[in-house]
């Protein structure tokens, strides 16, 4: 189970956050739930949930994968993106793909599925680590930190000077508005996330949306949930992958409930390294 802060205040009501966690079952008044099986889903944050909407959960088979991917690489993140590279992306090979936010629990694995395909893949993460950690570990052909780059149009169009075919979105706000300028035409543009506007009390415009004119982009926002009828194809896949040694995942695991606060913190200053996981008890 992956927990934050166990509380949420709703004017006079107090309500448990929920989250994408893998838990075991205790007790279980559902047929397809008994006590014993390991289960994905939402939960509560917090040790122990009461369940009752179990539509969405899913039963873990348990095998050599490490239990905590069933919330990053074969979970939600996971899922993100296989769907936003494959449906939304519409990849061919020798594309060129630019994914931001590259080591985290959803860019690691999209630069990952394009290396795969036969793409040219490069990535921008926020310290000289994670770029170490996408050049060297997760493959990708090339990688800067966003952060020490005062042009980011200049930057793009070093690394890309014919262009970027595909650009995976996680953080939106300038990066988005400078990759506009350095699309191919025909690009495509899958809008995932946009961290960047995340704690801005007024989110930052974007300049450059003619380029989708001049420049016959698409660009969509997407959500997993709207493929789940893929999702039996996305496990049979990454989980072949994953056993093949095709794949890795960086996961940034944390211990005990009361580091969740700090951790959930941290993602928006970019202190993890991968996915973010509390483990909330081992057995």
């Amino acid at each position: 189970m992956i927990p934050t802060f166990p509380l949420l205040f709703l004017g006079r009501q107090m309500k448990v956050i929920e989250g994408f966690g893998v838990s075991r079952v205790v007790e279980s008044d559902n047929p397809n739930f008994k006590p014993g099986d390991l289960i994905s889903g939402l939960t509560g944050w917090e040790k122990y949930s009461l369940i009752t909407r179990t539509a969405q959960l899913r039963k873990i088979q348990q095998d050599d994968i490490p239990l905590s991917y069933h919330v990053g690489l074969l979970g939600m993140p996971g899922f993100t993106a296989y769907a936003g590279f494959y449906e939304v992306c519409s990849p061919k090979k020798g594309d060129y793909v630019f994914v931001s936010a590259a080591s985290g629990a959803v860019g690691q694995l999209v630069g990952q599925l394009a290396k795969l395909y036969g793409c040219y893949v490069v990535g921008s993460a926020g310290t000289s680590q994670k770029v170490d950690l996408l050049k060297n570990k997760l493959g990708f052909d090339e990688a800067f930190n966003y952060k020490e780059e005062p042009d980011l149009n200049a930057a793009l169009r070093r690394y890309f000077p014919q262009g970027i075919d595909i650009y995976f979105d996680n953080v939106g706000g300038p990066m988005l508005d400078a990759v506009l300028l350095n699309m191919r035409p025909h690009g495509r543009i899958a809008i995932c996330g946009m961290v960047s506007q995340q704690s801005l009390s007024q989110t930052e415009g974007i300049h450059n949306l003619f380029m989708l004119i001049a420049k016959r982009i698409r660009m969509q926002g997407f959500l997993q949930s709207d493929y789940l009828h893929l999702f039996p194809r996305f496990l049979e896949l990454i989980i072949s992958y994953y056993k093949q040694g095709k794949i890795v995942y960086i996961e940034d695991m944390n211990e005990g409930l009361e580091s969740a606060p700090a951790s959930l913190v941290g993602l928006f200053s970019g202190k993890n390294v991968g996915k973010q996981v509390i483990c909330v008890a081992r057995e």
